[in-house]
């Protein structure tokens, strides 16, 4: 005689959840965030140290630099400056953020992530996604800390709470348009010490040929032009339009008199070129 057992779903056990397409790539990349999350609270050094130098930057700019530099049409003093830099420090922030994005992605594939996500059925483009996202969140509590800062040294809002956060958002979405370079960066080179050094060294000409800690008029006509139209003079320009802090007299060139849409456009191609570009190039990698 043959018996027949009849197999029973596990009670209590929920039903496997089966996605597909964009949803389960959005689950794939939410997953991966919370991973990277998970780590950044387990090693908190990496948050602290990230905090140390944009509170450096504000303090040293404040108050060792802020009483020699003069904004065209105001008297050279701190408080003056300070309202005039701080949204420079705000954007050089969230765009240096980039150096550790390619730091961690080169960790990771240097230490065989990249096999083991393989080998789950898992959307390729998450583990790029989830990283880039974990940044974010990284970067938006460094923003809050450095805001306190601000605040403390004698930074304000003029222009009211809904703007702010406006210039806020835009900081935050250059910040994480630069965050895919830095993964990109991190799939191209071979170590995480190599990927920070080259996440590093082609910010600095980008943050100091802008609007960010002097006036752009006060650059040598030939570096004029590429300082207006470059997206960290753009981003500053409409964060302290934003922020209500125009100091000086207001710069009468195109970009700078339609920075929120410029700001936001270089974000965007930003964001699709290279977020493109990366997963590409992880695909690869990932064979």
């Amino acid at each position: 005689m043959t018996t027949t057992t009849a197999t029973e779903p596990a009670v209590g056990r929920p039903a496997p959840v089966h996605r597909s397409g964009i949803a389960a790539t959005l689950h794939d990349s939410w997953v991966v965030a919370k991973r990277n999350l998970r780590r950044m609270t387990r090693i908190p050094e990496i948050v602290v140290f990230g905090l140390m130098q944009p509170v450096m930057f504000v303090l040293l700019f404040s108050y060792v630099m802020g009483g020699a530099i003069q904004i065209p049409g105001t008297h050279a003093s701190s408080s003056a400056y300070t309202q005039f830099l701080m949204a420079g420090i705000f954007a050089q922030t969230v765009t240096f953020a980039t150096a550790g994005a390619s730091a961690g992605i080169a960790e990771d594939m240097t230490k065989g992530l990249v096999d083991r996500f393989r080998s789950l059925p898992m959307a390729r483009s998450a583990v790029l996604v989830g990283r880039t996202l974990a940044d974010l969140v990284q970067t938006a509590f460094t923003l809050l800390v450095l805001a306190v800062v601000a605040l403390l040294v004698g930074w304000r809002i003029h222009d009211g709470f809904l703007p702010a956060l406006g210039g806020f958002a835009l900081l935050l979405l250059l910040g994480y348009a630069f965050s895919w370079i830095g993964a990109l960066i991190g799939l191209l080179v071979r170590s995480p010490e190599a990927a920070t050094s080259a996440g590093l060294i082609w910010l600095f000409p980008l943050t100091f040929i802008s609007n960010a800690f002097v006036p752009i008029t006060s650059m040598p006509g030939w570096l004029q032009a590429a300082a207006y139209w470059n997206p960290f003079s753009a981003t500053v320009q409409a964060a302290r339009h934003l922020f209500g802090n125009q100091v000086g007299p207001v710069d009468p060139s195109w970009p700078m008199q339609h920075a929120a849409l410029v700001s936001a456009g270089w974000s965007v191609v930003i964001t699709v070129v290279f977020s493109w570009l990366a997963v590409r190039k992880y695909r690869k990698a990932a064979g």
